[in-house]
């Protein structure tokens, strides 16, 4: 005898109908982006998200304000590390930044070693310039409650991004026929010598930045999970630059920042026409080339999508799309409408030109329109400016700015160890030497020898 089936009341048809929606909503959020097939911004995603404060809220969480990055190469990391600059100078923080004979990176090569800081910039809250990533290290210099983050891209667009921005830089590159990445794919060997000078921005370059050996062979299970175990460790947050915004929200919930802290414009961008259409067959070959960078970011890119939905996806979405407006807002401020995108050369003030490789490679830059002024206030003019200045110009900046604050204090405490002494010998005339301890906070030159600088400041 069958089961009697009531039928469905009007209101149980149509929760029913809900419930089955939520959940078609929830598994498509989930294969958003791994399987591009759906738009992700659908308004049904938006209920009960919190609202994406454009500025601190009275009951928010304080700002995370000591991090550290691992500013990885051809990644999106320019821009990171312009967001980090702004953010300190921002919050009156201070970056650490290198020593005159590093250039703009820590002695890149080198493994980061706190030698390689400038002693106007300790101690640090925040550090992103380039570097070969050494924990220890890093752990001496940095505070205690320090937030790891760093950003990957997929292995096979960063190398050729990489192959043709550093071509005449790479010696494994320029043995190459006709500037020819396929030539190089289809017999990497016979380019590429794994002890030579910049050998590292040849394979995976990834694992060589985590400090790892980046010709450890991949078949080694144990390393693979060792060096991911380890990586997952010591990052809160692993950024994947293609899913750049998705990441960016992420990591304003990480650190309990605003809309504010993570505006951007893109930064040391090729010309369209620089880049290489990649084959299928290219994209396998130069995964297998860098099979470290591939198991990495494979791994990690699987765990942001993991903490967008903890997040909420439909949640993650909408505070992307409020970026999104919020940027631009910014550009019609800045640019009075119009972005002035232009390669280098182009650029007519020369401290905006980003650094330009020698090739055939367009970096593009901005430039701000002569009236800026017009309209807008100081700090909004400083705001402008700050967003499209060039790395190591705004390095440059950084340091002096951050010297000068030095050199304040430092006066600071000697004018007022020299009242003290003054007043010390008025209350006690018999007191003839009097010693006062340093101060304890200020910075002090690191001892050792100072480094060879192995890169020139053009290997951005």
């Amino acid at each position: 005898m069958k089961p009697c089936r009531f039928p469905l009341k009007p209101n149980e048809m149509i929760q029913k109908k809900i419930f089955l929606l939520i959940i078609v909503i929830t598994t498509v959020s989930v294969l958003v982006h791994h399987g591009n097939l759906v738009s992700w911004t659908m308004d049904a995603f938006y209920f009960g998200c919190s609202s994406f404060p454009s500025h601190p809220v009275p009951d928010q969480k304080p700002k995370h304000t000591n991090l550290a990055f691992l500013k990885t190469h051809k990644t999106a990391s320019s821009t990171m590390q312009n967001l980090f600059f702004r953010f300190a100078e921002r919050h009156n923080l201070t970056v650490a930044l290198p020593i005159q004979s590093c250039s703009h990176q820590f002695c890149y090569p080198n493994s980061f070693n706190t030698h390689f800081v400038h002693p106007h910039t300790i101690p640090p809250n925040i550090i992103a310039s380039h570097m070969r990533f050494n924990i220890k290290e890093l752990r001496r210099l940095m505070p205690n409650d320090t937030i790891y983050i760093t950003i990957l891209r997929e292995p096979s667009f960063m190398f050729e991004s990489a192959f043709n921005y550093y071509f005449n830089y790479c010696h494994s590159f320029r043995r190459v026929p006709n500037r020819s990445l396929e030539a190089f794919l289809a017999d990497p060997w016979h380019y590429y010598q794994p002890d030579e000078k910049d050998s590292m921005i040849a394979r995976n370059n990834l694992a060589f930045d985590f400090g790892k050996d980046k010709d450890h062979p991949a078949t080694d299970v144990k390393f693979i999970q060792d060096f991911l175990a380890e990586v997952e460790q010591t990052f809160s947050l692993v950024m994947i630059a293609d899913y750049f915004d998705e990441s960016l929200v992420v990591l304003r919930h990480l650190l309990s920042w605003d809309l504010d802290d993570i505006l951007y414009l893109k930064l040391n961008m090729r010309k369209e026409d620089s880049k290489q259409k990649l084959t299928p067959a290219l994209v396998s070959k130069i995964r297998a080339w860098n099979a470290l960078d591939t198991y990495l970011y494979d791994y990690f890119n699987a765990s942001l999508w993991h903490q967008i939905t903890a997040l909420g996806p439909g949640c993650v979405a909408k505070e992307v799309r409020e970026l999104h407006q919020a940027q631009e807002r910014l550009m019609r401020s800045c640019f009075n409408g119009q972005v002035q995108l232009r390669s280098s050369m182009q650029i007519k003030d020369k401290n905006l030109r980003p650094w330009q490789p020698r090739g055939t490679v367009d970096i593009m830059g901005y430039d701000l329109p002569g009236n800026i002024s017009h309209g807008l206030s100081s700090h909004a003019q400083e705001l402008c400016l700050k967003l499209v200045i060039p790395e190591i110009r705004y390095s440059r900046l950084l340091l002096h700015s951050q010297s000068m604050r030095y050199y304040h204090r430092h006066q600071l405490r000697t004018t007022q160890q020299t009242s003290t002494l003054k007043k010390v010998r008025s209350l006690h005339p018999e007191v003839k030497h009097v010693q006062l301890p340093p101060d304890a906070t200020a910075p002090t030159a690191q001892k050792g020898s100072t480094p060879k600088k192995m890169h020139d400041e053009t290997q951005s």
